[in-house]
């Protein structure tokens, strides 16, 4: 759904990607970089139930996953292996998120639906993006679907957000959405790709 304005933001974002490029940055540590400020931000953050700066500072990083794509673009140095790098750090800052408020419930001691809700959420998440990659390298593909991953940021982030502000049951009531949203994504992209696969056998030979 938010990836529609992934070009807007980015446009938004030019003139420090052009700021950034003439220090002499890089858009390969520009990842580096925001993986490692969500990676500490919510690690350091969330487990501690300090949400509201926790949130701040993870949003803050987040964006430097726009911010690396529009120096490569206006660098020209737009790579394969840049867009790896970006995609598999972005494998670990989503599991830092999901990973500190697992590590926030169990500090709670209290009922364990709510970690194993979190966790299930990152799973499923992850099994997302595997599922697209996956059916990409096999010739498939699988776009779309109930929520993509700045969708389910979104999400947890908001749901953080307002928990940091006292609003009961928010967090735990994001985490069952994702939870759902996500397990949806995945058998609508399991679905496309099996019946591309169907057509496929069904072709006619010559």
């Amino acid at each position: 759904m938010l990836e529609r304005f992934r070009g807007l933001a980015a446009r938004a974002l030019t003139p420090l990607a052009r700021l950034l490029l003439r220090i002499g940055a890089t858009p390969d540590l520009i990842t580096c970089i925001g993986t490692l400020g969500v990676l500490l931000g919510a690690m350091i953050f969330f487990p501690n139930g300090w949400f509201l700066p926790g949130v701040i500072i993870v949003t803050f990083f987040v964006l430097f996953d726009m911010l690396d794509g529009q120096m490569a673009k206006i660098s020209g140095r737009a790579s394969r292996w840049g867009a790896f790098l970006d995609s598999s750090l972005d494998r670990i800052g989503d599991g830092a998120v999901f990973g500190g408020v697992v590590l926030y419930f169990v500090g709670r001691d209290g009922p364990m639906i709510w970690p194993i809700m979190a966790v299930w959420a990152l799973v499923a998440g992850q099994l997302t993006s595997y599922v697209k990659a996956r059916a990409e390298s096999l010739g498939f593909t699988a776009p779309g679907g109930l929520a993509a991953r700045a969708d389910r940021l979104l999400v947890i982030l908001a749901a953080l957000f307002l928990a940091g502000f006292g609003v009961p049951y928010v967090l735990e009531i994001g985490l069952t959405v994702l939870a759902v949203i996500n397990t949806i994504t995945v058998v609508q992209r399991v679905l496309l790709v099996r019946h591309q696969s169907r057509l496929e056998t069904d072709e006619p030979t010559s």
